[in-house]
């Protein structure tokens, strides 16, 4: 079995190649290609890789490339983790929107609209190239904004599942604080990529206790901790949001916090800096704890159980991925890109039933869907009207002199990674 990962010289990657060297028997690859454009970054990263496969015993071949063609030829599955401008251009899109007090943030509102169109054609030249050197290649999203590339790619043919890592984190989370293991949690997980909520944690799979009443009773405070929001928020909901959806509940007093500090994109800057030293030490043979600080926390994990679900038998049969709707959620057109536990095999991703949404999370769905249709028109094709319809159309935003201002500063910012513009 052949992996590529486009974005192997990410600092996150360690991360995914200590996952694959644990749970070599879920996924046995014999050749595992990290390719990068970054050739630096490359081979400090690459060094690392090998050194964690070796320490661990891990008998596959690691190769590095910058040449994409080369790397993805033969794959049975490219991994794609991108960041098109790299860490500067999320601090831009971190920044710029709170000059319109609009919160500032890599994947949602008016930063995440930028990146979306930073992001779409470069993923959907990979996947094209992808698709010439091996039409029977899965491609696996973790490129933010999720939800708009995989419908990028789905709608442009190829065979894709986007993947996060919000409900792995919580099925953590939660089968810690229930003191049981991991795979005897089951979410009733709904929504969007970054716009999700549990509506239930179930034992023992998806007709077993749901156990989320309990989970708020008992451990409400960690867990509302853990999100940063009030008690009480959860308590009035009786669900468990994703940790994003606090851009939404509390936005102006996260905009007022966000103008107090660096953005993250400067923390994560300065960590890769450190990260990217520690992996040019020749006698380092696993992650550093200092990853951990950089997030994508169980990313490993939840891309093994997917690609070994994808390529044959050995992962789990039910995942929370990233895929068409298909009238799952019966208010959406069925080539939405929805975020639900699916049934995954060789065939991709099947959702399964969902509880039916409140009219409080599905006004939201419904709104942000019609801002994802937009970004992604404006990402293919381009213009400053679209930008304007799309920013116009996001909740977060939606008033025409905020959608004026933002276009502007989008355009601006963001020129030298639009051909249109």
């Amino acid at each position: 079995m052949k992996l590529a990962v486009v974005g192997g010289g990410s600092t996150y990657t360690p991360e995914l190649i200590d996952g694959f060297a644990r749970l070599r028997d879920t996924l046995p690859i014999e050749e595992l290609v990290l390719v990068d454009p970054a050739a630096d970054r490359l081979g400090l990263v690459g060094g690392l890789a090998r050194r964690i496969f070796a320490r661990q015993g891990h008998p596959g071949r690691i190769t590095t490339t910058s040449d994409l063609d080369a790397g993805v030829a033969d794959a049975d599955a490219v991994l794609l983790q991108l960041r098109v401008g790299g860490q500067a251009a999320r601090d831009r899109d971190e920044t710029w929107p709170l000059e319109c007090g609009c919160v500032g943030q890599e994947t949602t509102g008016a930063g995440g609209l930028a990146k979306a169109l930073r992001t779409v054609p470069v993923v959907l030249d990979i996947a094209e190239r992808v698709r010439r050197a091996n039409p029977g290649a899965w491609i696996i999203d973790f490129t933010n904004p999720v939800g708009i590339v995989t419908r990028a790619l789905l709608q442009a043919g190829h065979k894709a599942v986007g993947l996060c890592n919000v409900a792995i984190g919580l099925q953590r989370k939660f089968a810690k604080l229930l003191e049981v293991a991991p795979t005897d949690v089951h979410l009733n997980h709904v929504g969007l990529n970054h716009l999700s909520w549990e509506l239930g944690v179930r034992l023992g799979g998806a007709d077993g206790e749901d156990v989320l009443p309990k989970l708020l009773a008992q451990h409400g405070d960690a867990i509302a901790d853990d999100l940063r929001l009030p008690r009480a928020v959860l308590d009035r909901l009786g669900v468990v949001p994703s940790y994003y959806l606090r851009y939404f509940y509390a936005h102006d007093e996260v905009v007022r916090e966000l103008g107090t500090k660096p953005s993250r994109a400067a923390e994560v800057a300065k960590m890769e800096a450190e990260l990217l030293s520690l992996y040019g030490d020749p006698a380092l043979d696993e992650k550093p704890a200092l990853l951990a600080k950089r997030g994508g926390a169980f990313y490993s994990e939840a891309a093994v159980d997917l690609a070994a679900s994808l390529l044959g038998d050995g992962g789990s049969p039910v995942q929370v991925v990233n895929t068409y709707n298909n009238g799952t959620l019966p208010f959406l057109a069925d080539d939405a890109v929805i975020e639900v536990q699916a049934r995954v095999d060789r065939t991709g991703a099947t959702p399964l039933a969902v509880p039916a949404l409140d009219p409080l999370y599905a006004g939201l769905v419904a709104n942000v869907t019609s801002y994802e249709d937009l970004a992604l028109e404006a990402a293919l094709r381009g213009g400053r009207d679209r930008v304007f319809k799309a920013l116009l159309a996001h909740p977060l935003i939606g008033q025409f002199e905020y959608a004026e201002g933002l276009t502007d500063r989008l355009i601006a910012h963001n020129r030298e990674h639009l051909a249109w513009a």
